[in-house]
């Protein structure tokens, strides 16, 4: 990949621009139907799309019923189709438009496949309804009665014919797709079930799909929910303006799922013609589906009508210009940028945590915990959770045996909120000084600190966090409790904790699985919540506003942290999201980098969990290849010996656990070359 357009183009990173166009319609005027169609197509290509889905029968308009039975109306449609062929031979288009075709002296339910001028292949409807207010058996035939497999059609020959075609887009790896028609997703098993395990990625549906109250609802379920069963992206197109309306109504209701989640979607009983676009990701579709080993074990039970699929081989011309996302991308993956979905995951996140923790002490046979609280955001919200824990086992609080342990670089304001927090929360509040142990540590082995020399260095530093521990460990011991960690899920990813005897180390981690990022929103959560009192809301939003240090280096009394953990191992909003992408997904450092870029480059793009205006950032590529590239070194290279033997702790969210026990398993002693050396492909700037 070249660094320069070729990187910002979204085709170059597994994405592809698809649409779904509503026209028109007038009632068995094809000249009307045709033009609007083709006017789609061409707004369709000039947004970059490759391919445009239409709606059943849009051709000739759906609702014909026994004028479908006319000579002059079929006669006009394969003219029409000549049209549609000549007019968007120049675009770089996969264009699908429905129309009825007799073959073999029957009427069948058609989705035509056009690119370049050329007719590539015919999908015929499978599943005819026939209740209710429709009537389809009266006019066509099912797919299942077809005898020709291949037809002539506007002067071209031996056009693939029937309901078993996938379509490969050779030049776009893993762009393949079938096509179904409305009913046939109304069925137990829909043929693109099948067609999914045979390898469409894509689904595209050619419906027409009258409008009742409630049935939009129950559209978009069937959708979604078939995205999420084939891991694919299913588009929807149901007729809209112009169908007849002698008895029934139509929306024009447009979807574009993936993987269960809605992309886009129209207007509803819009007047006007319509055209959505979303950028699917090829990539997810194919590494889940290559994760989620009971889809390929599905495929292997079906191989029998699997292997009956003919495949059809496209290949379009390349996009080269510069092209970023139209997809929104969270900025904050943990985080649902929706306040009600967000307060919903921290009330999910926080009774894992809390319900973890309970059968933990049910099953130790202890009835104490020892917490150590340095008045940070991990300490605070696995105090909290102490806290609540023994709320829940009906016991009281003091069982919680909370210290803070202050040393040579701790703060006043951090020591000062840690002792609030205990006394607000109701626990056994200790304070322990450590620097004297660390002193006589620091003697011991002949560092030049116990010399009065200022030598700050990872000794230093780790002596300190080995002490800490060392004495919650042996608290433990004498009282009879179990050590609760308070390391969280983005410090495992970096490394970003002193091994063995540190804070790498506890009977039990609550935070394990939970990044940084969402730790802030749940003690938010918890500092919003009527159970909380207005003094320990005070104290947590006062820690919220910390800026995050490991605080083990000194400097200027009651000044800043001389540590800024985040000018070290990077913003951890960047780092939260390189984490996601790269546990969660799999991805390239190269395809995580434009995602982040396309999210992150503008103050005004994507939603802000209530971030203040004057606190939200922005970040350049520049910015992001220098910390994604910190991240893979301290990810692959230099961190993954402390995660194969890290304590017990509940996993909390998707693609959420870094434990050799649940989600992630890899060799302690790999290396991040083949990401970094991906990672050079990154551009520097922006230009």
């Amino acid at each position: 990949m070249e660094k320069g357009t070729g990187f910002f183009n979204l085709y170059n990173h597994g994405f592809v621009r698809l649409a779904v166009c509503l026209p028109e319609v007038r009632i068995a005027d094809v000249t009307f139907n045709v033009n609007e169609t083709i006017r789609l197509a061409r707004e369709a290509a000039k947004r970059r799309a490759v391919f445009a889905l239409f709606p059943e029968l849009g051709v000739s308009a759906y609702s014909n019923e026994d004028l479908f039975h006319q000579e002059a109306l079929l006669a006009g449609v394969l003219t029409g189709l000549q049209k549609i062929a000549d007019e968007t031979k120049d675009l770089n288009l996969i264009v699908v438009a429905g129309a009825p075709l007799r073959v073999d002296f029957r009427l069948f339910n058609c989705g035509i496949v056009f690119y370049k001028g050329r007719i590539i292949g015919v999908a015929v409807k499978s599943y005819l309804p026939n209740y209710r207010e429709f009537y389809e058996a009266r006019q066509f035939s099912p797919a299942a009665e077809a005898i020709s497999e291949e037809i002539s059609l506007c002067g071209q020959h031996n056009i693939p014919f029937g309901a078993d075609l996938i379509f490969e887009v050779a030049n776009i790896p893993a762009l393949s797709f079938y096509i179904e028609m409305c009913e046939d997703l109304w069925v137990p098993i829909p043929p693109s079930s099948f067609a999914s395990l045979a390898g469409a990625t894509v689904i595209a549906n050619l419906s027409a799909s009258n409008a009742i109250i409630g049935k939009a609802e129950y559209r978009r379920s069937l959708a979604a929910n078939q995205s999420a069963r084939c891991i694919a992206a299913y588009l929807y197109a149901a007729a809209g303006p112009g169908e007849s309306t002698t008895d029934l109504a139509w929306d024009g209701h447009a979807m574009i799922y993936e993987n269960g989640s809605l992309l886009a979607q129209s207007q509803r009983f819009a007047i006007h013609s319509q055209i959505i676009t979303a950028d699917i990701d090829l990539d997810r579709l194919a590494q889940d589906r290559m994760r989620q080993n009971s889809f390929g074990r599905n495929a292997f039970a079906h191989r029998e009508r699997i292997l009956k699929f003919r495949r059809i081989k496209i290949e379009t011309a390349r996009i080269e210009e510069r092209l970023l996302l139209e997809r929104s991308y969270d900025r904050f993956p943990y985080i649902p940028s929706d306040p009600a979905k967000r307060d919903e995951r921290c009330y999910e996140a926080y009774s894992i945590q809390v319900h973890g923790l309970y059968q933990r002490i049910k099953s130790s046979g202890k009835d104490k915990l020892v917490v150590g609280v340095s008045g940070g955001l991990d300490s605070t919200h696995a105090l909290i959770v102490a806290a609540r824990t023994m709320d829940l086992l009906k016991l009281p609080r003091h069982h919680v045996l909370a210290y803070t342990m202050p040393g040579f670089a701790t703060s006043d304001k951090t020591h000062k909120n840690a002792l609030r927090l205990m006394k607000a929360l109701g626990v056994e509040a200790n304070e322990i000084d450590i620097r004297p142990s660390c002193m006589q540590m620091l003697k011991d082995i002949g560092h030049p600190f116990a010399e009065g020399k200022d030598v700050y260095d990872i000794t230093f530093e780790n002596v300190q966090a080995g002490e800490r521990t060392s004495h919650l460990f042996r608290i433990a011991n004498q009282r009879d409790a179990l050590v609760i960690g308070t390391g969280d899920l983005s410090e495992l990813a970096l490394g970003w904790s002193t091994y063995g005897v540190g804070d790498h180390m506890s009977h039990y981690n609550v935070n394990a699985s939970v990044p940084k990022t969402l730790i802030q929103y749940l003690i938010r959560w918890v500092a919003k919540s009527p159970d909380c009192s207005a003094e320990t809301s005070s104290i947590l939003l006062e820690i919220l506003e910390t800026e995050i240090s490991p605080e083990l280096i000194p400097g200027k009394k009651n000044a800043r942290p001389f540590q800024k953990t985040e000018d070290i191992v990077g913003p951890y909003e960047l780092q939260d999201f390189n984490n996601f992408y790269i546990t969660r997904f799999g991805y390239r450092p190269t395809k995580i980098a434009f995602i982040e870029y396309c999210a992150w480059r503008d103050k005004t793009l994507g939603d802000w969990p209530d971030i203040p205006e004057d606190k939200r950032r922005q970040y350049t590529i520049g910015e992001i290849r220098r910390w994604l590239n910190v991240y893979l070194y301290r990810f692959f290279q230099i961190s993954q010996f402390k995660r194969s033997c890290i304590p017990n702790g509940p996993k909390v969210g998707s693609g959420g656990s870094l434990s050799p026990r649940g989600d992630y398993r890899a060799p302690s002693d790999g290396n991040a070359d083949t990401w970094l050396e991906n990672a050079k492909d990154i551009p520097e700037s922006d230009e």
